[in-house]
Parts: C-alpha cells; structure tokens; sequence
C-alpha cells in the first residue's frame, strides 16, 4: 500500500465525531514517537506528526472557515492559524500536539453536555409503545398512537403508565421519580391523577385517559427541558461575546510580536496560548450540567436565563392555596343566619351547590361533593363567575350569589352583625357566604389543611438566603392570617384579586428585590410572568401556570423551591469558579510566553488542563441535590 492510500484511508477515518479524531490523531503520535525513539527515522517521525495535525487540524480548520463565512472570529481560529504556522516552519510535534490536545478537550466538553443531555433521552425511553386498551370487555394491545382522550386502559403490575390519566379502579403503588424526582412510590387509588412513562408497582389499574401524545406531563417536560438546554444565560451570552473580540485581540498581538520581533515561533505561540478555551466553556458546561441536574429532580426550567436569575432571588411570593396548602379543601361547618326556622345547613349547603355546579374551583366542587352525599344537586341556569370573588347563578327563578364577603359587599347584600360575628368565630378557616334572593341566608367554612412539611421549607428558604417572604391570596385575611403563624410568614396580603397579585409583585421588584412567585392557579398566572423567575407547582397546578411559569416543579413540596434556589446559587458559584480558573490560567500563560518561560507544547499542555478541570468542576452539578 502507497503513501497516497495510507493518507487517503487516515483521512476518510476522520468522522464528525470528535472521538474518532482524537484516537486516530492520538494513535498516529504513539506512532510518531516509536519512530524516533525506537527505530531513529526521522523522516516516519516528521510525516507521522504532521499527519497528525493534519488529521486533527482538519474538523478545526473546517469550524473556523464556517465561523468565518458567517462573520464570527471563534479561537478554532486561532488553533488553525498556530498549526499551519507550525508545519510551515517544520515544528511537527507542536502541530500535532496543539491539535490533538484541543481536540480532547473539544471531546471532553461534548461528553459532558451529552452527559446532560441524556436526560431527554432517558425520559423518551421510559415512554411505552404500545397500551392494553379495553374494549368492549375485552384487553387489546395497540400502539400508543391510536390511543385518545377518554380511551380506557389497563395497567398490569411491573408495566410503565402508557398516557396521563386518572384511575377508574384499583389500587397500587407507582414510582413517578422520573417525573417528579420524589423517589419514594407514590399509593394511587380511584380518583388519583397517573403520569405517562412512571411505573406501575404491584396492583391492577384501569384508568381513563386524559392526555396523550404531545399533551402528557412527560412530553412537556421533554420539551422544556430541550428548550432550557438550547437557551442561553446572560453570562453565557457575554462570553460568546467576549471570544469575538478576544480572538482578534490575541491575532493582532501574535502579528504585532512577529513584525518587531521576526520570531515566526514566538508569534505562534503566543497565538496558541492565547486561546480561550476554557473561558469560552467555562459558562455553558455549568449551566448544562445546572439544568440537567435540576431535571433529575424534578425541577424544569426554561433556560439558563431563568436559572442564573433564581440563583439571586431574594424575596418570594408564595399563594396559599394549593402552594402552601394541600389544595384539598373540605367543607367543615355550615352557619344558618337569620330568625328563619326554615334556613337549615342542608338548605344553606343545597343552594350552594346548585351555584358551584357550575364552577370549577376547588372550593366549589367540594361544596358540591358535600351536597351529593344528601342527594342529587341540580345544575344552575345562567351561571356566571367572577373572577377571585364567586359565583351568581339562577335556579327555579331564584337568584343565588355564593362567594367571598366583598362579592357580597359589591352585589348590595347586607352584611349584619350576625354574619360578622360568625365568622369572627372561625379561625384557620375560607368563609364561603351564600345569598337567597339578596339575602344573606348563612356561611360555610371550608379548611385547607397546611402541608406537613411547609414551615420546615420556609426555613429552609430563609437559610438559603432569601430575605423576604410574603403570602398572596385571594383568601380572606383571617384565615390567609391563620396559616401564615403555622409556616412561619409574619407578611399577609389577602383579599386580592388576580391584577392585585401582580401589582404586589411590581412593587417588591421596586423595592429592589429579585422576587419569585410560587402558585399553581389560574389567577397566580400574571403574577408567575410578571415576577423575576415564576415558579409552578407541577403536580395540580393549572396548564395557563405552568406555562406562566419559569420553572416547574414536578411535585407539590415546597422543599423543591428551597432546592431549586440553592441549585441555581450553586450554579452561580460553579461559574464564578471556572471562570476564575479560566482567567488565571490564560493570564498566567500569557505571561509566561512573553517572559520565555513557556513553550507552545507545554503551554498548550497546561491550557487543556485547565480545560478539563473547568469541565470536571462543572459536572459536579449533575449530582442530586440533598
């Protein structure tokens, strides 16, 4: 075999994979050096080193010409420019190493965002083909293409839930940790809301489909996280802006030393040297790894812009409802008001759900779930909400208002002493008030119980230091009041309607605080845009919050938003990190060159070091928080 056939094989080895660059360029090196080591030819040893930096040079000098067409200076220029400078002057060993030391740490980088990026695929893997749907009594096995909203389907112990769904019968424990990052199985019972792609533990379930396709909470969080990884940071941003006009700065220095000094050797290596590889990575290897790790725990953000922002959050907003509580309301006294015998709680309860038939609040329908226990609620005739106040619908030509005290306030209802002392009488409790006809006829308190564990994550967010922490609600102020002393938030503000939400969050942006919101309703929706990061509870929360949202949480524990403040802090201080470690190392190069104390070799040695340490440091974060 020729000399002809031997290069034209080595380069059609070459592949865009940076891994077969780096063993072909690596192995020709080896090679290279046994033949001047071992067997003293010099002519193998020179031809071997450059076929080597020919080999490795070549995908470099393919991405700096790219560059160039689009009117970007990259530093896969300045490793080009330093190669051809070097085999022109027969500096062979310079060349290759040069190169192949850039490409490993090209190769490095790669593994470490594919690393990350292997979440996507994890998630996609966990997805089933195909669905054992039933059908006419009878179990059949399509692909999960066919299936459609309201399908319904078995589940067999050990299989992965084919769609978002609610199960209609049975009982088992689900492991939902790919989604929700809560790594204990979760006990799923009729009623109970089923993600696509967790796993089916030990029972048979039969549930109705309610998402498929594009629609399930799996895909979406596909889609959000490709969508974080491609989004760039602030920092992320300058420092791509920083390599464009560092490169040229570092050419134009390499040409001016060469024109005073005619030293070709010197000019290159400080061209070599100069290359800011680790600086330039230095900030996209963080946020990757920041936002992939994040994603293992059931933390989805839209990108690094959200990410380094939470990583200064100092004040937040937290809803009540569904935030801080279960979510899960229960009707727990009925009040009759007035002298008349007639009024009883099962007629106070009664016309309220002949209202709340028609709403869709939690509230409203466990109002309703009340009411069915006693017998059939009909439904209502031209019902009409209003929005974070109640509802006022007719029935049998009466006209029922049920909602908040200033829904009453406003619609004329007298509000007399009774009303007010009964409910002054109720602690910890929402005062739903009912209207007869313009007459208050009586009230129904309904608790919320408090998350077990949310005063611990309070704490938790003021030890990660955030400075203030307020409670929004639309709830009245003596229940919102109530829960406040149990979690440990001395800051109330209730009453408020959803544009009222928003106006507090501007004002404590005024105040100079970077604010996060963290709700999970309808009405939470222009406050979560409106504030610096926005954060939805994912598990319940609305599709309109989710999407409002900046960052999704997988679970309803208020422990995450504590985890994904410190996550992102941590990000924040692994980017200062490498980015300190970057500087230093160009810096001290650079000086090094100039003083004559570093050649091109071993400073291009040491730059890949300090390549693969900025990569290794960020990596760290790819570990699960505690």
């Amino acid at each position: 075999m020729n000399m002809k056939s031997i290069i034209r094989r080595i380069l059609s080895s070459i592949t865009a994979s940076s891994k077969g660059t780096v063993i072909t360029a690596g192995g020709l090196i080896i090679g290279a050096l046994a033949a001047g080591r071992l067997l003293q030819n010099e002519f193998l040893w020179a031809v071997l080193m450059g076929l080597s930096a020919v080999v490795s040079g070549l995908p470099i000098g393919v991405k700096a010409l790219r560059s160039l067409v689009n009117r970007h200076i990259g530093i896969e220029l300045l490793v080009s420019l330093a190669t051809v400078g070097a085999l022109f002057i027969q500096e062979y060993w310079e060349a290759a190493a040069v190169t192949f030391l850039f490409n490993i740490g090209g190769y490095l980088e790669a593994r470490t965002m594919a690393r990350t990026r292997r979440v996507i695929g994890e998630l996609i893997e966990i997805a089933p083909s195909t669905a054992i749907l039933l059908k006419s009594g009878e179990q059949v096995s399509v692909p999960i293409e066919e299936i459609r909203i309201g399908d319904m389907l078995l589940v067999k112990p050990g299989s992965r839930i084919p769609v978002d769904g609610a199960v209609e019968s049975g009982s088992s424990r689900v492991n939902e940790s790919a989604i929700s990052g809560e790594p204990l199985p979760v006990l799923k019972q009729p009623g109970d809301s089923l993600f696509a792609g967790t796993q089916n533990e030990n029972g048979v379930l039969t549930l109705i489909a309610t998402g498929v396709g594009e629609d399930t909470t799996l895909a979406r969080i596909i889609h959000r996280v490709e969508e974080a990884q491609e989004a760039r940071a602030p920092a992320q941003r300058f420092m791509e802006r920083f390599a464009r006009w560092y490169t040229p700065l570092i050419i134009g220095l390499a040409a001016a030393i060469y024109l005073f000094t005619s030293d070709l050797s010197f000019a290159l290596t400080v061209l070599v040297i100069g290359c800011p590889g680790a600086l330039v990575i230095s900030t996209p290897v963080s946020i990757v790894a920041g936002i992939g790790g994040a994603a293992r725990q059931g933390i989805l953000m839209k990108g690094g812009t959200h990410l380094e922002t939470s990583g200064k959050i100092n004040a937040v907003a937290l809803d009540k409802t569904g935030t801080l509580t279960l979510g899960d309301p229960r009707v727990e006294r009925i009040i009759p008001l007035g002298k008349d015998e007639a009024i009883s709680p099962d007629m106070v309860l009664f016309y309220a759900a002949v209202a709340e038939s028609a709403s869709e609040h939690p509230i409203a329908g466990r109002i309703v779930k009340a009411a069915e226990k006693k017998g059939p609620v009909p439904r209502a005739t031209n019902a009409e909400a209003v929005a974070g106040k109640g509802i006022q619908a007719v029935w049998q030509g009466k006209k029922i208002r049920v909602g908040s005290r200033r829904f009453m306030e406003e619609s004329g209802i007298n509000m007399d002493k009774e009303a007010d002392r009964a409910a002054d009488t109720v602690s910890g409790e929402t005062m739903v008030f009912v209207a007869l006809d313009e007459r208050l006829i009586g009230l129904i308190g309904v608790a919320d119980p408090v998350r077990s564990h949310a005063r611990e994550a309070v704490s938790r967010m003021r030890s990660s230091g955030v400075k203030r922490i307020v409670m929004l609600t639309g709830d009245n102020l003596r229940t919102a009041q109530a829960v406040a002393r149990e979690v440990g938030i001395t800051e109330v503000h209730a009453e408020l309607m959803p544009e009222e939400k928003l106006e507090l969050i501007r004002a404590i942006q005024k105040e100079g605080y970077t604010t996060a919101m963290v709700g999970d309703g309808i009405n939470d929706a222009p406050a979560l845009a409106s504030a610096d990061v926005g954060i939805a509870m994912g598990d319940g929360g609305t599709d309109i919050a989710m999407e409002s949202a900046d960052i999704a949480l997988m679970r309803n524990d208020l422990a995450v938003v504590a985890q994904a403040i410190e996550r992102s802090r941590g990000t924040l201080r692994n980017i200062r990190q490498n980015i300190t470690l970057a500087v230093l190392t160009v810096t001290g190069l650079l000086a090094g060159v100039l003083s004559g104390n570093i050649h091109m070799a071993g400073g291009m040695l040491i730059h890949e070091a300090s390549v693969m340490l900025v990569i290794l440091n960020g990596m760290r974060l790819l570990r699960p928080a505690e």
